[in-house]
């Protein structure tokens, strides 16, 4: 049956709606080394919808700036080149995805899950030192990691409620149940989704080897160990669900062996964790 269900899967994603065109230039300019919030706003200028969302986020409480900004270019500047692509890229992802009607899942408890880790990823690129333009790279790969789960629930609702069934009773990963059922789990539909999208290679990356970060290129393990790590972090804390409720020890000890962050340390950013999922709901209004 895994061939069957892999054909179901790849012809839903096949007809999934491309990135828009904006979104795509996007994402093609904010990948030149020379690339000025002029250039971005010449594209977003185009799009009502992208320059609409842009001012939203900037005024929004998540920066909780004294004044109201009306220049589209000067919001750029303010929030920042990779700020502005990564809200392009996920309001565009979150229109596609967010309203999928399927039982399987709780798409707000799904979403809030999805906020936590990409919060929490970003909270740990920063305990990691990574530079600040670099940061929003981090909750975009979190909020996105989990992708898969969706055309799974969709297609396959009657299986994915016994994939969680089983993972509950047994005290086994979703994923794992999710491969002994289909031959395959959401890390593989999420690689398909976002090659499809044409993510960047760290953004795939994250999506493809979230649960099994030694897995992946030595270039991109930081930011797929700290997905993993806020993963666990978003399940042991029951922020949100994403339909993984038992976490192997083994897996927990084995994904901070790929980080130098301990839980420890994780647990004394609990507190700001929190107040960001609060401001980074505007993710999931801001389209």
């Amino acid at each position: 049956m895994s061939e069957q269900h892999l054909q179901i899967i790849q012809h839903y994603i096949g007809k999934m709606p491309s990135l828009s065109t904006t979104v795509t230039k996007v994402l093609e300019v904010c990948n030149r080394p020379d690339v000025s919030a002029n250039d971005l706003n010449k594209i977003i200028s185009l799009d009502p919808v992208l320059a609409g969302n842009v001012l939203k986020l900037i005024n929004s409480a998540y920066y909780a700036l004294p004044n109201h900004i009306t220049s589209l270019t000067r919001a750029i500047i303010i929030l920042g080149i990779n700020t502005v692509k990564n809200l392009a890229l996920s309001t565009a992802v979150l229109r596609h995805m967010k309203n999928s009607e399927q039982s399987s899942l709780s798409m707000d408890k799904f979403w809030t899950h999805s906020i936590c880790v990409g919060v929490t990823a970003k909270a740990i690129a920063a305990a990691h030192k990574i530079p600040v333009n670099q940061q929003e790279e981090f909750f975009l790969a979190g909020l996105l990691h989990d992708l898969g789960k969706i055309p799974l629930a969709h297609c396959f609702p009657e299986e994915y409620v016994n994939c969680l069934t089983y993972a509950n009773k047994y005290q086994t990963s979703l994923h794992d149940a999710e491969t002994a059922t289909f031959g395959f789990d959401h890390q593989h539909c999420g690689d398909i989704i976002a090659r499809k999208w044409k993510l960047n290679d760290n953004i795939v990356s994250a999506i493809k080897h979230h649960h099994e970060p030694e897995k992946s290129d030595a270039d991109h393990r930081l930011l797929i160990s700290s997905v993993a790590i806020a993963d666990v972090y978003a399940n042991i804390f029951e922020i949100g669900s994403a339909g993984n409720h038992f976490i192997a020890e083994e897996h927990v000890l084995a994904i901070f062996q790929q980080s130098a962050l301990s839980w420890k340390s994780l647990t004394k950013l609990h507190e700001n964790i929190q107040e960001s999922i609060e401001k980074a709901s505007i993710f999931l209004h801001v389209s």
